[in-house]
């Protein structure tokens, strides 16, 4: 069967159409004689199971003034979109593909060991319509669900997509949406429905009235189509608004026009909403995921003394019990045990591991090194690429010299050794069980035999 313009939903419901068309700037639905197969269309789509994504990542940020891919800029420690995708694995989302276009070759690095991405390029960034249809080699032929979503919307939660996931499938609809309610929607396509609530599209603000800029329902960008009607419906959009542009948006228009459903759930948290096109919006949306970071590792008992003054990677692990004093920078992949405490003002960098126990002094950094149970290091000290077996003192203003001007060497302290304050250890440099290293000295593998164990008289 074939059908042409409107036809009746399972539900009674017919599409209407009165926002649409050429009397609303910027609501492009193109030939009104478009033809839709629907086939079983809703019972294919109760019985889909696959899920796939389509992540817009090709645009460029003037605003940023950056050379960098604007995808690539990190957010407590990781690239924005690494947050996007995550939040579609957790939703067993099984193929994502993702759009590049600036700087493509810099991001296909960065995510080069996933091998659930395919890369999709946008030679000319025409519109999020058009980065839709770049796709149409790759899933032209899908008979399944499809999340179009963009990598600058860290804030994502996948607790949202599920949301959107059941409404689809609950309401079976050629399209749904996610939206948000802001008190400030400057910047965001307003949501236009009716008197009964339903759903007449969507009218990005550079082509707003006056009174639709008033609105407060927004389009965060969170769409989830049946994938073989959204190919049939982008052929047909057309850039006819401010920007000559194809908007995504005119897809939702072209479904109404033709009498398909679309539905809108508002289900977006204002925070969610914020998408990244500037320093500043960077910055605001670093602190917001800060205090999602902090909440879950207290909610899972840890202490954070100061929340404000604190700044905690999101790779970062953290045990029961343990305690962060204030002003205390933890970067990187990092793990620490239960029962320790760590600062103020402590620096915790990449490839650190704190096994349970550990006291971390005011002052002090560590840098790739892991540290056995029950291991002090004192105020103003330095320990880098060392591996510390347990129950290590290590006194105030100690340091391990690891770097020689032209590699970074490894070292290696045995069990309740006892490092007085002050000392330099030059690595590579190993030091056996119960060594003794007095205030002061400077200890490397030549002279390392002259520091004897704990009680014993050493040569500085």
């Amino acid at each position: 069967m074939r059908c042409f313009c409107v036809f009746v939903l399972p539900d009674g419901v017919i599409g209407n159409t009165w926002a649409f068309g050429a009397h609303i700037p910027g609501s492009s639905p193109g030939r009104v004689g478009l033809e839709i197969s629907v086939d079983g269309f809703f019972s294919r789509q109760e019985q889909m199971s696959e899920r796939v994504a389509i992540i817009l990542a090709a645009g460029v940020s003037s605003r940023m003034n950056t050379q960098m891919p604007k995808v690539l800029h990190e957010v407590c420690g990781r690239p924005m979109l690494a947050y996007v995708l995550d939040a579609c694995r957790q939703v067993d989302v099984k193929k994502m593909y993702v759009v590049v276009g600036y700087g493509a070759g810099q991001v296909k690095e960065q995510f080069s060991e996933a091998e659930d991405i395919i890369w999709v390029t946008q030679t000319d960034q025409k519109g999020t319509a058009h980065a839709v249809m770049c796709c149409q080699e790759h899933l032209g032929d899908f008979d399944g669900e499809t999340l179009v979503l963009c990598g600058d919307g860290p804030l994502i939660r996948s607790k949202t997509l599920e949301t959107l996931f059941s409404m689809h499938k609950k309401s079976r609809p050629a399209a749904t949406l996610a939206t948000a309610v802001l008190d400030e929607p400057a910047g965001y396509g307003r949501i236009i429905r009716d008197m009964y609530g339903n759903i007449q599209g969507i009218v990005e603000e550079g082509d707003c009235t006056a009174q639709q800029r008033a609105i407060k329902e927004v389009n965060p960008s969170y769409y989830l189509f049946n994938n073989k009607i959204l190919f049939e419906s982008v052929k047909e959009v057309k850039p006819d608004n401010v920007k000559n542009e194809y908007y995504l948006t005119d897809v939702l228009s072209i479904m109404l026009t033709v009498g398909m459903k679309v539905v809108a759930v508002t289900a977006v948290l204002p925070e969610e909403a914020l998408s990244i096109n500037s320093r500043e919006q960077l910055s605001k949306t670093s602190k917001i995921m800060q205090r999602r970071i902090q909440k879950k590792l207290m909610d899972n008992g840890v202490t954070i003394v100061d929340p404000d003054n604190t700044w905690i990677d999101v790779r970062a692990q953290i045990g029961q019990d343990t305690q962060i004093e204030p002003f205390t920078y933890i970067h990187g992949e990092v793990k620490i045990g239960r029962g320790c405490r760590i600062g103020p003002f402590a620096y915790l960098r990449s490839g650190t591991v704190l096994e349970n126990d550990i006291v971390l002094g005011v002052f002090t950094e560590i840098k790739n090194s892991t540290l056995g149970r029950s291991a002090r290091v004192r105020h103003h000290s330095y320990i880098g690429d060392a591996r510390i077996g347990e129950k290590v003192n290590i006194g105030a203003g100690s340091i391990t010299a690891n770097f020689d001007g032209e590699k970074v060497n490894q070292m290696t302290i045995g069990n309740n050794c006892y490092i007085g304050s002050g000392a330099i250890l030059i690595a590579p440099l190993e030091l056996k069980d119960d060594c003794s290293v007095k205030p002061g000295a400077v200890v490397s593998q030549e002279n390392v035999d002259n520091f004897g164990k704990q009680g014993e008289v050493n040569v500085p």
